[in-house]
């Protein structure tokens, strides 16, 4: 089943893929995992991933609350992200903003104004629901003309089945809350909606100290909050959540062709896989991180049949995007986004500086130098070439001519793309896609049921359950407890000696512990453990220094 959303909030700069959207449609047929989510939860609570928040006092619907192996997970995740993103780059920053901040900022982005969706109350029952998700789940097409929407006949309640409905009407998603001792408009403030935001709200003071130039990267990770009207498929859709986006800030295709003569398109056939070139479009940087990003997920553990590129269709696009690809995966309960990634064009940045009144243009040397050699009629030629594909793409001949002689001067606005992942969706892909039972014989015939969560070394929460043999021999127990605090400066590893091995190694099974390491009477002699692999369920004995080589190779 694919579920489609079509809520302004998930419209963060979406669009086709123009003539090439079968080049990219490379990965294998997406495949859905059998797996109950009433026992995947039921996993998460038992083995302390996730909790429902508030549960002491009946819980409170849209929030979660990550436990112990839960928030390594999360923790994990984020790590591995930064890592990708930030640390093994040169061409990305990071930024660390509020949750709130000035209104006006919400005003300029236009979630103020257009970030609702669209809401039906059932007159009967009393209960509130999304229309679109309304008709999608009754096989029905919501109806729209222009901005409003309208529900078709036969329309029912989901929980009552009463066609007493309220027409669809809009209902913004934002929190409201106040600023200071004094709760009237003056002082109201929202929790913010994404991360986005604030990159691009900091973006001149982040370019004036970050020793970068375009093109390069902002990225943010950390909280936002959307007052969802119907939170469903567990954490999928929650009213807090974390987000890991990224502002790629890249130059105009005009600024690359005055540099570079030309523009890199999809037709050129760049090797995405290489070292970014200056003369790459918009185009190609877009490919460019969905090729980075698809790489990541599959070395995180998602396998390359359970994840899809969904490319947003005219109808899906904001109106300023000129492209954006869903990546999605095979949940339990449906094929739904992961990430959404999107050519974003100059849309953010220009409404800020539209809005603030301060200019949000950078100056390029290499621009300047290459508008400098040209002569009048080459400047000419080039202005009516560009005035000709604006036109085109229904933009007006004034603007064009404004663009293109800030173009000449060195200076523009810069083009971004943006892509924009969810955390806590990814942990529960994470988690749908490790769960896994299976029957086990022993020499004898005896049949015992396991239940294994197959997390990625560079994500499990526990990397190492370290065990005595028994707890009851001074020596023996001494020399584990000294191994396992010189594994545990390294990594987060887990000491258990209550219960029999397999016992143990059911726990750890289920906690998604790829290793234990079990302390016996051979240790004393020669130093070497007795490691077991979770997953081919294996053991061999290595000394400490080889454990730490064999662990250090696999997590990464």
């Amino acid at each position: 089943m694919r579920t489609r959303r079509t809520s302004a909030h998930d419209a963060h700069g979406r669009g086709r893929l123009l003539t090439h959207g079968a080049f990219w449609r490379i990965l294998r047929p997406i495949m859905s995992k059998k797996l109950d989510m009433e026992i995947l939860a039921s996993l998460c609570k038992r083995r302390g991933f996730i909790f429902q928040s508030s549960e002491l006092y009946g819980g409170i619907n849209g929030f979660w609350d990550y436990g112990p192996l839960g928030c390594e997970l999360k923790r994990n995740i984020k790590n591995a992200w930064w890592k990708h993103i930030v640390r093994t780059r040169e061409d990305v920053v990071g930024l660390d903003a509020t949750i709130i901040m000035h209104p006006a900022i919400w005003k300029a982005s236009g979630h103020a104004d257009g970030f609702a969706d669209p809401m039906v109350d059932c007159k009967d029952c009393r209960k509130r629901f999304r229309a679109d998700q309304l008709c999608e789940e009754q096989g029905l097409e919501l109806i729209k003309d222009g901005k409003t929407v309208a529900l078709p006949d036969g329309a029912k309640c989901p929980a009552c089945g009463s066609r007493n409905l309220t027409a669809p009407r809009s209902f913004n998603l934002m929190f409201k809350t106040f600023v200071g001792p004094i709760e009237d408009d003056s002082n109201a403030a929202w929790l913010r909606p994404e991360t986005a935001q604030a990159i691009f709200a900091q973006f001149s003071n982040i370019i004036a100290t970050a020793r970068q130039k375009v093109p390069f990267g902002v990225a943010q990770m950390g909280k936002s909050f959307r007052n969802e009207i119907n939170p469903r498929n567990y954490t999928f859709r929650s009213r807090e959540f974390e987000q890991m986006e990224l502002e790629f800030f890249i130059r105009p295709d005009e600024a690359v062709e005055l540099i570079c003569g030309r523009v890199t398109t999809l037709a050129d056939k760049p090797d995405l896989t290489g070292e970014p070139q200056e003369s790459w479009g918009w185009e190609v940087w877009l490919h460019y991180w969905i090729e980075q990003r698809l790489a990541w997920y599959r070395s995180i553990g998602l396998p390359a049949e359970h994840l899809e590129l969904y490319w947003q269709t005219g109808d899906e696009l904001a109106h300023y995007a000129r492209a954006c690809v869903d990546i999605e995966y095979a949940f339990p309960f449906g094929v739904q986004e992961l990430e959404g990634i999107a050519a974003r064009g100059d849309f953010d940045l220009t409404q800020h500086q539209r809005h603030s009144g301060k200019q949000m243009d950078v100056f390029d040397e290499a621009l300047k130098q290459a508008a400098d050699k040209l002569d009048a009629a080459a400047k000419e030629a080039f202005t009516e070439k560009v005035v000709a594909e604006w036109t085109a793409r229904n933009q007006s001949p004034e603007a064009a001519r404004a663009f293109v002689a800030k173009l000449f001067e060195g200076k523009y606005v810069p083009h971004v793309v943006e892509p924009s992942a969810g955390t806590d969706r990814l942990a529960l892909a994470l988690l749908s896609n490790a769960y896994d039972e299976e029957t086990l014989t022993d020499d004898k015939g005896k049949t015992d049921q396991r239940t294994v969560m197959r997390f990625h070394p560079s994500i499990a929460p526990i990397k190492l359950g370290v065990f005595p043999l028994v707890k009851n021999k001074p020596e023996l127990y001494a020399k584990a407890r000294e191994i396992f605090a010189q594994l545990q400066r390294r990594w987060n590893c887990f000491w258990d000696e209550s219960g029999a091995i397999g016992r143990r190694y059911r726990r750890m099974d289920e906690a998604g512990t790829p290793w234990c390491a079990t302390v016996d009477f051979q240790t004393l002699e020669d130093g070497t453990v007795t490691l077991r692999d979770r997953d081919s369920m294996q053991q061999v004995r290595l000394s400490v220094p080889e454990l730490i080589q064999k662990l250090d190779t696999e997590i990464g």
